[in-house]
C-alpha cells in the first residue's frame, strides 16, 4: 500500500518546517472546535505558505500573512451565503451526495482547507471520523467526491489526475512547480522546484 504522505513529499522535496508551531495548530483547532488531518498539518508545517504548479494554495496557522485560520473563515463566511435552494439539481452537493444538510464550519459540515487560483476549493467532510473525505468544487459548480486523505489526494493531483473533477488536471512534466508566498508587501515569491520524478 502506498505511503501517500511518504510519496508527495518526496515529490515536493526536503519540508521547509519554516513556521511549523505545534502551538498555532492548538490554538487553531480550539477555535475551529476540530481537529484537521496529522497527514494535512505535517504538509502544511512542512512546506506553507505556498503555492504548488502554478495553482494550488496552502495557508499556514502560524503565519500573519496567508494565515490558514483567516482563509478558512473567510471562505466558511462566503460559501454560507449561497443560497443552495436556488441552484440546479445537477449542481446541488446534497443531492449528488446524499447530504441531509449542507453547513460550512460545523461539526458535520465542510471545512475549506486548500484552493486554485482556477476557482476550486478543496473542502474536508466529516472531520471527527477516523478517516475523513474531500470534496471539491470545481469553480464553476461542478463537485467531486473523494473518500481519500489528503496527502493521497495532494499526490494524485501532483501527478496530473482530474482531483476536482473531469478534465480539471493540471498536470506539469518535470519537477513540481513550489513558490513561497511574500510575508511583507516589499517580499516577492521565491519560486523553487521539487526533485527530478522523472515525469
Amino acid at each position: 500500500m502506498t505511503d501517500y504522505l511518504a510519496a508527495a513529499m518526496a515529490m515536493l522535496g526536503p519540508a521547509q518546517n519554516r513556521y511549523a508551531d505545534p502551538s498555532a495548530w492548538d490554538r487553531l483547532h480550539a477555535e475551529l472546535g476540530i481537529r484537521l488531518p496529522a497527514d494535512y498539518q505535517t504538509l502544511v508545517d512542512a512546506y506553507a505558505p505556498i503555492q504548488l504548479n502554478g495553482h494550488l494554495y496552502l495557508h499556514h496557522p502560524a503565519t500573519e500573512r496567508w494565515n490558514l485560520g483567516q482563509e478558512i473563515r473567510d471562505t466558511i463566511r462566503a460559501w454560507s451565503e449561497v443560497s443552495w435552494d436556488d441552484l440546479d439539481p445537477d449542481e446541488d452537493p446534497r443531492l449528488l451526495f446524499g447530504l441531509t444538510e449542507l453547513s460550512f464550519g460545523t461539526r458535520n459540515g465542510l471545512w475549506p482547507i486548500a484552493s486554485t487560483d482556477r476557482g476550486e476549493t478543496l473542502f474536508l467532510t466529516a472531520a471527527d471520523d477516523a478517516a475523513p473525505g474531500l470534496l471539491v468544487e470545481d469553480g464553476e459548480g461542478g463537485w467531486d467526491r473523494f473518500e481519500m486523505s489528503f496527502a493521497e489526494w495532494l499526490y494524485r493531483y501532483l501527478i496530473g489526475e482530474d482531483m476536482a473533477g473531469p478534465n480539471t488536471s493540471a498536470f506539469y512534466p518535470g519537477p513540481v512547480q513550489l513558490r513561497r508566498l511574500p510575508m511583507t508587501a516589499d517580499e516577492r515569491p521565491e519560486p523553487w522546484s521539487g526533485p527530478d520524478r522523472g515525469m
